[in-house]
């Protein structure tokens, strides 16, 4: 798998957690858009797009299987973000 785009959306709200918002390309061919980034207690984080289910509870709408697939995600989204911000 190879990711071919991260765009970044900042989001400059002052008492949001929420600091931007991700689109990823994979392959050229398939995109997943709303990758939120927040900034947590032990800095920034990546929640993938949800839904609200009727238990009120969100579950992840696409999200990647393995841990090494993961991490590789959120390395390069942060990454991007990171560029993004240094830009502004």
């Amino acid at each position: 798998m190879k990711i071919s785009d991260i765009r970044i959306r900042l989001v400059q709200k002052e008492d949001s957690k929420l600091k931007g918002v991700a689109s990823m390309t994979i392959d050229d061919c398939f995109v997943v858009h709303d990758i939120k980034i927040i900034e947590g207690q032990e800095g920034y984080f990546i929640a993938m797009p949800s839904r609200k289910a009727s238990d009120g509870e969100y579950k992840d709408i696409v999200h990647p299987i393995n841990t090494e697939t993961r991490e590789m995600i959120i390395s390069v989204i942060l990454d991007a973000f990171k560029q993004e911000q240094a830009k502004q």
